[in-house]
């Protein structure tokens, strides 16, 4: 008896090891997986907001633009600058030009200017007849960059205005003749005040240390940075000289927004960033590595407090129960535990687990299963999420989870008599008996075009709301039904594309055969 015990307990020791060491790599592999996920996470933020303040900056250098465009082209521009002598043309043009300005914000000045530069209007009157080139290589070297942008704007991109001494978006355009001959200049400085205010409101989720700089590529030289003093010099930080050297060749790197770290002042930091190739400029978003990467520390001990915790009870508990613990409790014990471990791997065999809706494997077993009906058939519905892998990529995913349920979520409210299954990462298939008539197909394709309309709506995601299409395909079959029909179904989607509202592709299997 004393030896049976004896047995037992070293059996008990034994088993309280094994425990531990799986708790220790099941905590150490989770650790790292949710380590990485957020990790992860962050740096996906980060490219999100740098992409969308780059946008901002090409926004507002684009409507600049436009302002400077359309008063090239207005009729008191061109006929000052055929008759630069004439004072009624000169006088309405002025008083056009001032009208202009107040419509354009944060404007420093527009003008118009003979070719030699010499201004012949300004929103500032005073300006008028001054010269703004006047040595002949620097005249040179204006006329000839504008008549190499032809129609176009000629960009010098931001710069120190030489009259305000503050930064400005600085651009000029030749104004042609019906000779295609230029006749004269417009020229515009608009203050970047709008701009820092419109990048400063863009949210970056609690990153409250976080800081963006933007840099000109060909001079390697700040054109915005959180240190005042760093405008319009060049950069000293080898990573980002490294960027520079990189984008001076943008045909040898496709990939224009990504991730790099560095250190400054004794400061490890993180930075996203994302190159604009119309302004060859690279617009960065730096935040410290302690702020980025705050929430994967966290995690991490968070875990691991939790995972000492868990042991120090398994040891607690252990040593509380072994002695009171009877080889029937314990085959008892072991017998349910099986039990549960055959129904969860029945579960996930035959059904996904994210949307618990029934897997392929369950389809496969089921189509197997139906039978031939006397006057019936059997309509099978697909649903294929178009450029679900895009969607992972720029919202995360669990984003994409979100709008994979939202979709089955649908489908159950619109198909009450089908049974819907997961067939793929981004494909669903419903299995609805019918009776073989016009009616019945009518009220499938209503059914399909509902359930489509629903799936058009933006998905409300952690994300925020996301715009999905689908591919969407319609069989009908009555007998010898297999799971050959998903492909069939896949290839109707991919040969007619992303599906137009109101236009279901139908595929009657029983004539194809």
């Amino acid at each position: 008896m004393a030896r049976q015990n004896k047995q037992n307990k070293s059996t008990a020791n034994r088993i309280l090891v094994i425990e531990l060491v799986i708790m220790i790599l099941l905590l150490l592999v989770v650790t790292t997986i949710v380590s990485n996920r957020t990790r992860q996470n962050a740096l996906e933020h980060m490219a999100t907001v740098t992409d969308e303040r780059s946008k901002i900056v090409s926004n507002y250098v684009d409507r600049a633009e436009a302002a400077l465009t359309a008063y090239s082209r207005s009729a008191q521009i061109i006929n000052l600058l055929k008759n630069p002598d004439n004072d009624k043309a000169l006088q309405a043009a002025q008083k056009y030009t001032v009208t202009y300005s107040k419509d354009i914000p944060f404007l420093e000045g527009i003008y118009a200017s003979k070719w030699t530069t010499q201004v012949l209007v300004h929103t500032n009157s005073k300006i008028a007849g001054m010269i703004t080139r006047k040595t002949p290589e620097s005249l040179e070297q204006l006329q000839n960059a504008m008549l190499e942008a032809g129609n176009g704007v000629y960009d010098t991109g931001i710069i120190s205005s030489p009259a305000s001494h503050k930064q400005i978006v600085s651009m000029y355009k030749a104004v042609y003749d019906e000779n295609k001959n230029p006749i004269g200049l417009v020229g515009i400085g608009i203050f970047t005040d709008g701009l820092i205010s419109d990048l400063d409101k863009l949210a970056s989720r609690d990153l409250e240390q976080s800081t963006y700089s933007m840099i000109d590529v060909a001079t390697k030289q700040y054109i915005f940075h959180a240190n005042s003093y760093m405008i319009q010099k060049e950069a000293e930080t080898p990573e980002v000289l490294a960027l520079c050297d990189r984008f001076s060749n943008p045909a040898d790197t496709p990939d224009t927004v990504g991730n790099f770290e560095f250190k400054e002042d004794g400061v490890n930091y993180v930075s996203a960033y994302s190159y604009m190739p119309d302004h060859n400029w690279i617009l960065m978003f730096n935040d410290t590595r302690s702020e980025v990467y705050g929430l994967t520390y966290a995690m991490r001990l968070f875990l691991l407090l939790f995972g000492l915790l868990m042991i120090g009870l398994m040891i607690v508990f252990h040593l509380l129960n072994k002695r009171a613990e009877q080889t029937n409790q314990k085959l008892s014990s072991q017998l349910v535990k099986t039990e549960r471990t055959k129904q969860s791997l029945t579960t996930a065999m035959f059904q996904d687990i994210l949307t618990e809706a029934n897997n392929r494997v369950s389809f496969s077993m089921d189509a197997s299963k139906l039978n031939a009906v006397e006057d019936g058939c059997y309509y099978f519905v697909f649903f294929n999420i178009s450029e679900f892998s895009q969607i992972n990529s720029t919202y995360g995913n669990d984003a994409g989870d979100q709008v994979l349920l939202s979709t089955v979520q649908a489908l159950r409210k619109v198909f009450l008599n089908g049974k819907i299954y997961r067939t793929g990462s981004d494909e669903f298939l419903i299995v609805i008996p019918s009776n073989d008539s016009t009616e019945a197909y009518n009220d499938i394709i209503n059914n399909v075009n509902t359930a489509h309309a629903i799936l058009l709506t933006p998905h409300e995601t952690p994300a925020g709301q996301i715009n999905a299409e689908y591919k969407i395909a319609v069989a009908k079959k009555s007998d010898n039904i297999n799971a050959s029909i998903i492909s069939s179904l896949k290839d109707l989607t991919n040969r007619n594309g992303v599906a137009v509202f109101g236009q279901v592709q139908y595929l009657d299997l029983d004539q194809a055969n």
